[in-house]
């Protein structure tokens, strides 16, 4: 039986490390089982989607080369981070004064953010991208969410915008980077920011999506159903932090900024998790296992979403390599792997 692979990836700034070893160990996989050392990521998974630093993961998956191949390995996507994510989230002394931290004005300057995604995009647009994406941004002029998609891109040039304002759209975090403001095809303007204020885990965005989406075992034009999926939902190492009611309750409006956005994201992760967990329970014939839920832990790195010193990047990097070891994780992602190949060529 056929089904339509998913990838979502959730928003969580430099922790994109964390699914980002996550995915080069299952393209590895991948590689082994399919006996095929060019096997990557894009070609076994059918729809992909992904908030912030998701977002930027999920475009670089599916980025193509001359050939309308994948570009980049799943390692070389996690490079992003791990080689520029110090530079990316650098604050000079300036801009700290001027912004009182990030409660002024932006905590960072976009301008690093802007050079990586140009060098990895660079004038590649949206309808371009080798199979269909959801990416998620929040459009503050019309008050409501903004989805990216790539297969209505390819048909409607309104639709269409360049990936890296795409990327730098999705990563618009508020308090960390000023909001994006960029143009679609026909040259409209857009003020967007990070799509983790209101769906940080973008999997059920997804499985909607999806469900537009033709039923590859139907000949009657069926639209496809949970069953007709297999999902493959990627966290960011999110914890849910505690804090004290006698503190919390004195709490004013500078106070609640950094909790409010971290209870926001956390939050989302958790409940799109528990309502396609109950989704897929439902399902009977094996089909209730076709819903892949990984989170990464970080155990000796910072959390931060904005901790890129050099010393934490080799920490997430060990964090994720050290879970993708563990012997119940190692077996998912064997599972993982198996399926997506199953499913593709059934």
């Amino acid at each position: 039986m056929k089904k339509i692979r998913i990838l979502s990836i959730d928003g969580g700034g430099i922790r994109g490390i964390l699914p980002g070893i996550v995915l080069t160990r299952i393209e590895q996989k991948l590689q082994e089982k399919s006996g095929d050392p060019n096997t990557r990521l894009a070609d076994m998974f059918d729809f992909m989607a992904g908030t912030s630093t998701g977002g930027i993961l999920s475009l670089a998956y599916l980025t193509p080369n001359e050939d309308n191949r994948p570009k980049l390995k799943a390692s070389e996507a996690v490079d992003i981070y791990l080689d520029r994510g110090d530079e990316i989230f650098d604050v000079s002394f300036w801009q700290k004064v001027r912004s009182g931290a990030g409660l002024a004005d932006e905590k960072y300057d976009a301008s690093e953010l802007e050079e990586a995604l140009d060098d990895t995009f660079g004038d590649l647009m949206l309808s371009d991208l080798i199979k269909p994406c959801v990416i998620s941004s929040y459009d503050i002029r019309n008050g409501k969410p903004h989805f990216f998609k790539q297969h209505k891109s390819v048909k409607n040039e309104i639709y269409n915008f360049k990936v890296k304002d795409v990327a730098r759209a999705t990563s618009a975090a508020p308090t960390y980077f000023e909001t994006a403001r960029i143009k679609n095809d026909i040259g409209t303007p857009y003020p967007l920011i990070d799509g983790g204020v209101f769906v940080n885990n973008p999997a059920l965005v997804a499985y909607s999506e999806a469900r537009k989406m033709s039923n590859p075992n139907s000949e009657n034009g069926e639209l496809a159903t949970a069953k007709d999926m297999m999902i493959v939902s990627i966290g960011t190492g999110s914890v849910s932090k505690k804090y004290e009611y006698k503190k919390a309750k004195d709490w004013g409006a500078i106070g609640w900024i950094k909790p409010v956005i971290e209870i926001m994201m956390s939050g989302n992760s958790q409940t799109v998790d528990y309502h396609l967990g109950h989704i897929y329970s439902s399902l009977e014939d094996g089909h209730n296992k076709d819903y892949h839920r990984l989170e990464p832990k970080v155990v000796t790195a910072d959390s931060e979403m904005d901790n890129a010193s050099v010393e934490n990047l080799t920490k997430l990097k060990e964090d994720a390599l050290s879970y993708v070891s563990k012997t119940e994780v190692e077996e998912e992602l064997d599972l993982i792997a198996q399926k997506l190949i199953d499913y593709g060529t059934a």
